[in-house]
C-alpha cells in the first residue's frame, strides 16, 4: 500500500476505509515515494499518457511499478484500470527498464463471494 493510499483514505468514505483497515497488518507494506518513482511518474507525463491533473495516479503506477508489486488494484476506471494506459504504461516500462505491472480493478482479485 503506499503513502499516497493512505492520505487518500482521510477523505474516503467509511465503507472503503473499513475495507483497507480489513487487511491484517502482517499483509501490508508501505510503499514511499521514491526520486526514481518521482521520475518515471513524471515520463508518463511526459509521454502523455496521464496529464498533470493526473499526477498522483502516475505516481501510484510508477511507485508499483518501481517496487515490483505482483499487482496494482484501483478503482480509477478512466485514468488507472485502463486497458489504453496500461499498454502505455509497459511501453515506457520496458523502455526503462522495468516489467509491465498487472493493473486490475477490485473485483478482478477479490475472492468471488
Amino acid at each position: 500500500m503506499s503513502e499516497l493510499v493512505l492520505r487518500e483514505l482521510d477523505a474516503a468514505p467509511p465503507a472503503v476505509r473499513d475495507i483497507v483497515t480489513a487487511i491484517p497488518t502482517a499483509h501490508v507494506e508501505i510503499i514511499r515515494l521514491s526520486p526514481e518513482a518521482e521520475a518515471l511518474a513524471r515520463q508518463y507525463l511526459a509521454d502523455g499518457i496521464l496529464t498533470i491533473n493526473m499526477f498522483a495516479d502516475a505516481q501510484h503506477i510508477a511507485m508499483a511499478t518501481v517496487a515490483r508489486v505482483d499487482v496494482l488494484v484501483g478503482w480509477n476506471f478512466r485514468h488507472v484500470v485502463n486497458v489504453a494506459r496500461i499498454q502505455r504504461v509497459h511501453r515506457v516500462n520496458a523502455h526503462h527498464g522495468y516489467p509491465a505491472i498487472e493493473i486490475r480493478s477490485p473485483r478482478e482479485v477479490a475472492p468471488d463471494e
